[in-house]
């Protein structure tokens, strides 16, 4: 009898254990943690996302503001994160491969980071915005109106009949092949050392507001294409039809498996990201970065607007 009790005690602790065993990976995807890098940009497209799968009736963990783009990949690739969102023009730094031409174009750049990462990394890259948040020069409207300036390539101009040109900017963003000298090349211009003010970090909105105040006779600022302080400082940022930088659109990127099993978050998602320009982008950002709004606030704002938590 005892025989027989210890057999039925081991045939309900291994149907215990072997339930325990095939539920875990359950109640692990009943959960979708949504993260996010540090900056204001990211910390208000990841929460965007979380609202939208919140009100989708998708139970989330926030994860927000995280780290760091490689702390953010590599939490992706282990499984410690389900979603958050991504820069395609950082596939050539995932692949290694910068001199593709194709990562300065906003289709063929997608194109080509959704297909890498969905047949080796088993990601899926989601509906991008039409924005670009890559490097760009920007100027006071006062300077771009007295000096006809739209473009780089008028930027350019304006270098070469002696404009007087002070240009605010990082080390790295004066220093790096892909930054200023990629513009240099592209636009057939060298900007002197005295016409640079180099500064050791890495802040645009210093360097927006030294173009914007003129401070140290600085009348050009390096900034990112969707700053929130270009809006409210009035700067213009000059295009560049040469297609000089690597183009950063902003998109979803999701775990296949995620995916698979919440397949609404692929249409919830494409008209929130779909809607985003630059200008949006930078109002959006103006409100963070400047006013001093919370993120999510901010992003629940904009999606109640939009009737996009429904």
């Amino acid at each position: 009898m005892q025989r027989h009790r210890a057999a039925i005690a081991r045939l309900v602790a291994g149907a215990f254990l072997a339930l325990l065993l095939s539920s875990g990976p359950s109640r692990a995807q009943e959960v979708v943690r949504v993260a996010s890098k540090l900056d204001t940009e990211s910390s208000l497209l990841g929460a965007m996302i979380l609202l939208v799968l919140e009100a989708s009736g998708i139970k989330t963990v926030d994860k927000l503001q995280l780290g760091p783009t490689n702390i953010l990949r590599r939490a992706i690739l282990a499984g410690e994160i389900d979603i958050y969102p991504e820069y395609t023009g950082n596939g050539a730094l995932f692949y290694g491969d910068d001199q593709d031409p194709a990562w300065k174009d906003a289709r063929a750049g997608y194109d080509k980071v959704r297909s890498l990462d969905l047949a080796r990394r088993k990601l899926v890259w989601l509906t991008p915005a039409p924005a670009d948040n890559s490097w760009v020069v920007a100027v006071p409207r006062a300077v771009a109106v007295a000096n006809h300036l739209a473009t780089m390539g008028d930027f350019a101009a304006w270098v070469g009949r002696g404009g007087a040109v002070k240009l605010a900017a990082s080390a790295e963003f004066v220093e790096s092949p892909a930054a200023l000298p990629a513009f240099e090349k592209s636009y057939d211009f060298t900007l002197s050392p005295s016409s640079l003010l180099v500064l050791a970090g890495g802040d645009t909105a210093v360097t927006l507001r030294a173009a914007a105040e003129g401070i140290s006779g600085v009348n050009a600022a390096m900034a990112y294409g969707t700053d929130g302080a270009l809006a409210v400082l009035d700067l213009v940022v000059l295009g560049d039809p040469r297609r000089a930088q690597v183009i950063y659109a902003p998109a979803p990127v999701v775990r296949a498996a995620i995916l698979e099993r919440y397949p609404a978050i692929r249409d919830r998602l494409a008209p929130v990201f779909g809607a985003l320009d630059a200008a949006s982008l930078r109002r959006l950002n103006a409100r963070i970065a400047v006013d001093g709004k919370v993120a999510r606030a901010v992003a629940s704002d904009y999606l109640r607007t939009r009737d996009l938590l429904r």
